[in-house]
């Protein structure tokens, strides 16, 4: 695995950063294979990197969008990632329908809404039950807990090795999500995190030794390429890094 540290000067300069890796990654992955992958986070710090993908002019019929986590929450409420994806980014460019693949959140159980998706994703990778598929880019942030998509700590969500979707819980409230075998094996892994606040789990996230059952993020380690773009808030405890290379 390349396992890449930036501190960026700023928000700014991390959001420019993540729009330079998303271009390089769509930009290769389309001329590689005609298609790009990509699963976007939620919350409010990569909302201004879908607004500056706007203004790219890229293929959007060769890109296909994914979410790695869902507030179990129509898209239309305030809080679903979907919706703000899709006014920030979507929306706005009138991407292809056929191209966007939200998880679904209208299933009165939760588990069923994650089988469907973990059901449709094999169907468009079109991979058996039991093999994962591979994600040309994850996006990711972490929460000030520890936690990233809806991997909390000491949740059941931690424990699912064997399936590409499950239900997270923050709180008693159900989330639809990743598992982290499905997110390490992507190509690529992206995480964003900006704010003061993030400094303590930052801390034991890098740390040599830790419980990844109390900071689920440690369990995020893909096979090929992982970044962590901080900024200066955040990454002030962090010793960054060009390039480190672990088996």
């Amino acid at each position: 695995m390349k396992k890449i540290v930036e501190v960026l000067i700023d928000k700014t300069a991390l959001i420019q950063k993540s729009l330079d890796i998303f271009l390089e990654k769509a930009q290769a992955a389309i001329a590689e294979r005609g298609v790009f992958t990509v699963a976007l986070a939620g919350g409010n710090t990569p909302k201004p990197l879908y607004e500056a993908i706007v203004t790219q002019g890229l293929p959007w019929q060769k890109i296909h969008i994914f979410w790695g986590d869902e507030r179990y929450v129509p898209p239309d409420h305030p809080d679903s990632n979907q919706g703000m994806a899709r006014h920030a980014w979507l929306d706005q460019v009138g991407f292809p329908e056929t191209n966007v693949h939200p998880m679904p959140t209208d299933e009165a159980d939760p588990a069923l809404a994650a089988q469907k998706y973990e059901a449709h994703l094999q169907t468009f990778f079109q991979i058996p039950p039991g093999q994962f598929p591979a994600l040309d880019l994850v996006l990711l942030g972490i929460g000030d807990d520890g936690h990233t998509a809806s991997l909390f700590p000491f949740t059941e969500a931690l424990k699912v090795h064997d399936r590409l979707i499950t239900v997270g819980n923050k709180d008693g409230q159900p989330r639809i999500t990743f598992t982290a075998p499905l997110i390490n094996q992507a190509k690529t892994v992206v995480f964003l995190v900006a704010g003061a606040s993030k400094q303590l789990a930052l801390a034991e996230i890098f740390a040599e030794n830790g419980d990844a059952n109390h900071c689920p993020a440690r369990l995020i380690q893909p096979q090929e390429e992982l970044w962590w773009l901080l900024d200066q808030s955040a990454g002030k405890q962090v010793q960054p890094s060009i390039v480190e290379i672990s088996a």
